[in-house]
């Protein structure tokens, strides 16, 4: 397993949260999976919502996922045009907020099976979906 790392060459910072976004950083998608009782805690936290347990080891989940509810957000051209947002159920357990990157922002359905892939926006990265293959 890697390491999140710093760009100066720091220590990276403990914290759960900042320990997510280190490994963004470095575009990495790694989530903390608790080592009592196996659960994954998203968005990552000191203590294990199933067990209590406080340690963590980081797995890169398999990246696939299910629609739970979707909409399209309104914008002007100028301001990017419309875009997607959703929620995800992960198929390691977890639900995320995020979107969907399609030519058609509504095209995502409930239901519809998603795949995540870590896409670089400025300096840093974010997770996004696409729609798996014959879905819409």
């Amino acid at each position: 397993m890697s390491k999140p790392v710093t760009k100066d060459g720091a220590p990276p910072a403990a914290g759960p949260e900042q320990t997510y976004f280190r490994y963004l950083d470095g575009g990495e998608w790694r989530v903390p999976k608790c080592r009592g009782c196996g659960a994954v805690v998203f968005y990552p936290r000191m203590h294990c919502l199933n067990c209590g347990a406080g340690e963590f080891e980081w797995i890169a989940p398999s990246g696939g996922g299910t629609v739970h509810s979707t909409t399209v957000m309104r914008r002007p051209a100028e301001a990017g045009g419309d875009r997607n947002l959703c929620l995800v159920d992960l198929d390691e357990g977890f639900r995320m907020m995020s979107q969907i990157e399609s030519p058609d922002p509504a095209a995502a359905r409930i239901g519809d099976r998603v795949r995540a892939r870590v896409r670089p926006e400025g300096e840093t990265h974010l997770v996004v979906f696409t729609l798996a293959e014959g879905t819409a």
